[in-house]
């Protein structure tokens, strides 16, 4: 690290205490509980099913940071649910109270296991860190895993496309792009690649590849839907492509204008409606089929870096350090009904359900870390961390999901509750894995 001390990827949440209580045990979580290799019976550090003082009047009143929809449909934060909301989370959220040793990344710490920082690239229960693919040297901006394929699908800034092996995690072909991948997303049976100027696609079913033109500067963001391909470009536009059954071909039918600044997200929900995050700090709002756009959200005071849809409710995440949920109002306008707070810039969002069918947001941090979220109480579970920022999160079968970061390392995860050892495209090797591509 040229000598410089090496940044803590993760600060200690408000509310730990260091003071010592009676009986000479220590009122702070154990580091070792958290990675789940405490040996100690009984330990002076608490375990998080060990109960802390009782809570105050003041806490137990405290209202839940949940959102629903009220009898009258308009959008509330309360701890109650009503029909159409998410049900409320009533347990107190677990704070994770964890800092990585900074001698994690040279492996050697001279404290060993009296160091009271965490020696895991996680924390939290039910999580595992399944492999570490090797092979980038620069940021990955995009992870497709295709549904009854074994082969993983990674896009870098290192002008490359690398493809893998999904059973044995090695790097099975590469290919040389004209430029840096922007953006790489999978739409059966299509793999498109995000570049300046244009976008790539391949067949993976027969091997057809295909040239789209039309975009000015780097494609940042893509999205498919109803066969529609959007793509949303560094000089603010968005262009659709359509297929032509007769000719075999994508056709631009369309170019959407109205951001002031490279749009670097898309998402598109189940209602003919496409959402668009953008540089110039809003989200636009899109009839797919008319290309028309009917609302621009403002609430945002720095880029808008992702989008996301849960049931009704859209969250966005931003550079300002917040994630908002907005829901659909009674008079068809749309509108912020919860605003969670990050102590850091907020890079992407993700959505994953456990094995209890919870769902859960995975939100990277550009403090190098993942946190992991229930929905909709915010309540921490977890956390990922990472030599760099994760620029962008990618969800598998059985549990998996994968992780790109800035300096080019993609990382599987596994959610517990689901076996992904019995999977058929699970990545099964635990160790870093490094291999040269066989054909560029």
């Amino acid at each position: 690290m040229g000598g410089k001390t090496v940044r803590r990827v993760a600060k200690r949440l408000q509310g730990s205490v260091n003071d010592k209580v009676g009986g000479g045990t220590v009122n702070k979580v154990c580091v070792y509980w958290l990675s789940g290799r405490c040996t100690r019976n009984p330990c002076r550090f608490l375990h998080l099913e060990s109960p802390t003082s009782k809570p105050s009047k003041q806490s137990q009143d405290r209202r839940s940071n949940t959102w629903h929809r009220s009898p009258s449909n308009s959008v509330k934060n309360s701890s109650t649910s009503h029909d159409g909301g998410f049900e409320t989370e009533s347990k107190i959220a677990r704070k994770t109270q964890s800092t990585v040793c900074q001698y994690l990344l040279s492996g050697d710490c001279p404290r060993g296991e009296k160091c009271e920082d965490l020696h895991s690239w996680f924390c939290g229960n039910g999580l595992s860190r399944v492999a570490r693919l090797d092979g980038h040297n620069k940021a990955v901006t995009g992870i497709a895993f295709p549904s009854g394929s074994n082969k993983l699908f990674t896009g870098c800034k290192d002008k490359t496309v690398r493809v893998w092996d999904g059973t044995t995690g090695q790097c099975v072909r590469g290919f040389n792009m004209s430029g840096e991948v922007g953006s790489l997303i999978y739409h059966d049976p299509w793999v498109f690649v995000g570049l300046t100027n244009a976008v790539k696609a391949w067949n993976i079913q027969t091997q057809e590849e295909l040239n789209l033109t039309g975009p000015v500067g780097q494609v940042y963001a893509m999205t498919s839907k109803k066969g529609v391909l959007f793509a949303g470009t560094q000089d603010g536009t968005i262009l659709a492509w359509k297929s032509n059954s007769q000719t075999n071909c994508r056709e631009l039918v369309a170019s959407m204008k109205g951001h002031s600044g490279g749009v670097v997200s898309l998402v598109g929900d189940a209602k003919n409606r496409l959402y668009s995050g953008s540089m110039d700090h809003t989200i636009r709002v899109w009839e797919s089929d008319t290309f028309e756009c009917i609302h621009t959200l403002n609430g945002h005071t720095d880029v808008v870096m992702s989008v996301g849809l849960w049931g009704d409710f859209l969250l966005s995440c931003s550079l300002d350090g917040t994630i908002k949920v907005w829901a659909p109002t009674e008079g068809g306008g749309i509108e912020v009904c919860y605003t969670h707070k990050e102590g850091h810039g907020v890079l992407a969002l993700c959505g994953i359900c456990d094995a209890e069918a919870k769902p859960i947001l995975l939100c990277s941090c550009n403090d190098n870390s993942v946190r992991l979220y229930d929905l909709p109480s915010f309540a921490e579970r977890g956390r990922l961390f990472s030599k760099s920022e994760v620029r962008t999160i990618e969800i598998g079968p059985s549990g998996l999901f994968f992780t790109g970061d800035a300096m080019g390392q993609v990382t599987v995860w596994n959610l517990a509750g689901e076996a992904s050892a019995a999977a058929s495209c699970t990545l099964a090797s635990h160790k870093p894995m490094s291999a040269p591509c066989k054909s560029y």
